[in-house]
């Protein structure tokens, strides 16, 4: 009777441990990370833009600084509100850089995490944090991806995790957390007036940009050199 009780609670012990193997499987990682700013090689990801495209001044640049052992991207640059009269696009505002990540190999689901987060050592301007995502908000003719943004306050001097959450709520969109529920969808820069909602699940880029006005009472604004440091890009559950 020992024997086979001996064996029966082996057996249990084996039926929990696989079961605690599969719900580890299921279960994903406190945190992944979309994109991290350590090498030349990780910066082919992106693609930088600006005014210039069409008759602006305005110009940017992204680059590694080393930081001892570590590493850190930097995003840098002017703003300008200057138009080139003669530029054939009859450009009428100015003043923005952007930097994006190429497109996803597919796209990446973030539907398990409720945070967006950004470690960043900046210098005190509001930046647009934009996530795209796969195109059903626009009509099927459109071939852009659909955009969500929201405003980074990055203060100036030290590094600071900006992040943007599902459930954390604030009085107030210019902070250091952001609901995912205050990305408001965009087209062409302007809110679609419309209540949306970001479907997280079909991720297909992301970018980071600036403009010489707009962000929150207190940050930085007009035209001038802008600079924001970023270590990392990661979800967070």
């Amino acid at each position: 009777m020992s024997k086979f009780r001996a064996l029966l609670r082996a057996s249990v012990d084996a039926t929990k441990r696989a079961l605690t193997w599969n719900l580890e499987e299921l279960v994903p990682p406190a945190e992944r990370f979309i994109f991290s700013f350590q090498t030349k090689e990780e910066l082919k990801r992106w693609h930088l833009y600006s005014d210039s495209e069409y008759g602006g001044f305005s110009s940017a640049s992204l680059r590694i600084k080393e930081n001892g052992s570590n590493s850190t991207g930097v995003f840098s640059g002017t703003i300008s509100n200057e138009i080139d009269q003669a530029s054939k696009w009859n450009m009428q505002r100015s003043g923005f850089c952007g930097m994006r990540s190429k497109k996803f190999d597919g796209f990446i689901d973030l539907d398990s995490y409720d945070t967006l987060a950004m470690k960043m050592k900046g210098d005190g301007r509001c930046y647009i944090s934009t996530i795209y995502t796969e195109n059903w908000v626009n009509s099927p003719g459109q071939q852009e991806d659909n955009s969500w943004q929201a405003f980074v306050f990055v203060p100036p001097g030290g590094w600071h995790i900006a992040k943007a959450s599902q459930k954390q709520k604030q009085k107030t969109l210019c902070c250091e957390t952001i609901p995912l529920e205050r990305y408001l969808p965009t087209w062409r820069g302007n809110v679609i007036d419309s209540e949306l909602e970001m479907n997280p699940s079909r991720i297909v880029g992301m970018s980071l940009s600036v403009n010489a006005e707009g962000g929150g009472f207190g940050a930085k604004t007009g035209p001038g050199d802008f600079c924001v440091e970023i270590e990392w890009i990661k979800a967070l559950r």
